[in-house]
């Protein structure tokens, strides 16, 4: 569950929920759509314009997550909410194969992360 002092902040072309702005003290920080923090405490434009120049396309990039026996695996975000963050196994696209998920909690764990390695790689 979102923390009640958290303010929604939407694109302004479509309304799209990019992330929210927390209060802290006498300034604001941007949180992204995983509840992670995007800026320091700064003003309130200067936390709206970080949420609207982050935007959503950093959702569709390829994430590694920590399993439980401590290997890394490549994955997609497959649902991002504040009740949840699920990811899927990496399928390379591939329509057959299997359906692996691991359903997180939000703000996402630090056990998932950008993916570090070379992309086209498998």
């Amino acid at each position: 569950m979102l923390p009640v002092d958290w303010i929604e902040h939407r694109r302004a072309g479509d309304r799209e929920l990019v992330g929210w702005v927390r209060p802290d003290g006498a300034g604001f920080v941007a949180i992204d759509r995983l509840g992670h923090p995007v800026t320091d405490v700064v003003d309130w434009d200067v936390a709206e314009e970080a949420l609207d120049a982050r935007g959503l396309h950093w959702l569709a990039d390829l994430w590694q997550l920590q399993v439980e026996d401590g290997r890394w695996m490549r994955v997609r975000l497959v649902e991002v909410s504040p009740e949840r963050v699920v990811v899927k196994m990496d399928d390379f696209g591939a329509v057959d194969a299997e359906m692996r998920t691991w359903t997180l909690p939000f703000p996402a764990p630090a056990t998932l992360r950008p993916y570090a390695g070379d992309p086209g790689v498998l």
